[in-house]
């Protein structure tokens, strides 16, 4: 039996793919969520999963459906256990800018990241303290919850609702020892930001060199900020953001004169 039930919302992407391999070698059993599952790289994620003997379920789930989130939950509980690491991972963004953003883009994306983060959560924690059970619920957030992103506004605005919302659901479940958190990746070569570098080299090469380490983040690093996060051995970190974007909002603080530049190309 396993130790643990994860459960990722926007598993069908990079980094929830990568997320749900990394929790799996923690010795979880894995629930995935997104509106599509299906393709090789599904097959081959569940084919790792099953070779490191662990379970893993696909369930085709819209997040901005609260009813719909907590009946996916209810199915994983009967199935693999009750979910005790939730990592709302389901995000979109579409490049517009303020003159350009229409109504739809800017609700579609708040449906999805934000709300779709909170309903994830929210039923997840509740499930926890139903059962009186400890876990641990690691949101991905971004940088531009921080940095404003002129070209996608609405995913920056978002992802700021998701930071202030681990800040408030980590300190009321504190108590119940269900500890909250958020990684916050900078340039990602993958999901999001992957679109726009595959279409155009150039833009990768130049966001390459403008973070401070000198190279970009995989979908497998992003993983391995999370896992930490569910670690049983963290006892203490909540409310936090595990900001790992390369020393990108170092430079914004210092005021760098390619801010605007770096602004308009990441979606991470």
């Amino acid at each position: 039996m396993a130790k643990h039930v994860a459960i990722i919302s926007g598993g069908a992407g990079d980094i929830g793919r990568a997320i749900a391999l990394e929790l799996a070698r923690y010795g979880a059993d894995i629930a995935v969520g997104d509106l599509e599952i299906e393709g090789e790289k599904i097959d081959a994620l569940r084919l790792a999963i099953e070779l490191l003997g662990r379970r893993i379920r696909f369930d085709i789930v819209d997040v901005t459906n609260p009813t719909a989130v907590e009946k996916w939950l209810l199915l994983v509980e009967q199935s693999l256990g009750v979910p005790d690491w939730i990592i709302p991972n389901a995000a979109v963004a579409e490049r517009a800018d303020l003159e350009s953003l229409t109504a739809d883009v800017w609700k579609r994306c708040l449906d999805v990241t934000l709300n779709g983060a909170y309903y994830l959560a929210a039923a997840g924690a509740n499930r926890l303290l139903q059962h009186k059970m400890p876990g641990r619920i690691v949101f991905i957030g971004s940088w531009a919850a921080h940095a404003p992103h002129t070209n996608v506004p609405a995913y920056s605005v978002a992802k700021a609702g998701v930071r202030m919302l681990v800040r408030v659901m980590a300190l009321h479940y504190a108590r119940h020892g269900i500890l909250v958190n958020e990684v916050a990746p900078g340039y990602v070569d993958a999901g999001l930001s992957k679109v726009g570098f595959d279409k155009d080299p150039r833009v990768r090469q130049r966001c390459e060199a403008q973070v401070p380490v000198g190279q970009l983040m995989s979908a497998e690093d992003v993983a391995f900020h999370v896992a930490h996060l569910c670690d049983d051995r963290n006892r203490f970190m909540t409310g936090s953001t595990l900001l790992a974007d390369g020393g990108l909002s170092l430079l914004a603080r210092m005021g760098a004169t390619n801010d605007n530049r770096r602004t308009d190309q990441d979606l991470s």
